[in-house]
Parts: C-alpha cells; sequence; structure tokens
C-alpha cells in the first residue's frame, strides 16, 4: 500500500476516534506520524497519541488504557507534555 493511502485511511480512523480518544485522562491531542521503537521512528505510519505524561498501565485509572489499534491502524503512545497557548 502507498503511503498517500495509508494516511488517508488513518486520516479517517483519526477522525472517527480523536473524541474518544481526547476524552482518556492525560491526552492532549492525537495526529498522524511514525511509530517509535527505544526513541527512532521507525517507518510504520500510525495514530501517534499525544500524552502529558506516559505512565505505566498499572498506574493509569480503570478504562485509562489507550488500546493498541483501532480497526487497523496502530496506536503510538508519545510524551510531549502539556501544549500551551
Amino acid at each position: 500500500m502507498d503511503d498517500e493511502k495509508r494516511i488517508a485511511e488513518i486520516a479517517a480512523v483519526q477522525d472517527k476516534y480523536s473524541p474518544k480518544l481526547l476524552a482518556y485522562p492525560n491526552v492532549v491531542g492525537a495526529g498522524i506520524g511514525l511509530r517509535q521503537r527505544q526513541g527512532k521512528a521507525t517507518d510504520e505510519l500510525c495514530l501517534v497519541v499525544m500524552v502529558r505524561r506516559k505512565l505505566p498501565p498499572g498506574q493509569l485509572p480503570a478504562g485509562g488504557v489507550l488500546p493498541s489499534e483501532l480497526e487497523g491502524v496502530g496506536l503510538d503512545v508519545l510524551e510531549t507534555g502539556a501544549f500551551e497557548v
């Protein structure tokens, strides 16, 4: 699959699920990007969910753990801190 088509698929999932993702505690944004492994970008396009602080699942409230994928689109959690305007 070419990147343009994959980006369009991820964008559709982002549009559909952003309100739900932004309702999770600690989530500050979502966008399309490359999955990161050990601090380095891979070549895998995914939906990047940005959080104030990345926490282990055991430290999150019940129902606070993000899914690993939505409709076949992988999610990557990225600690960004809070965004200020």
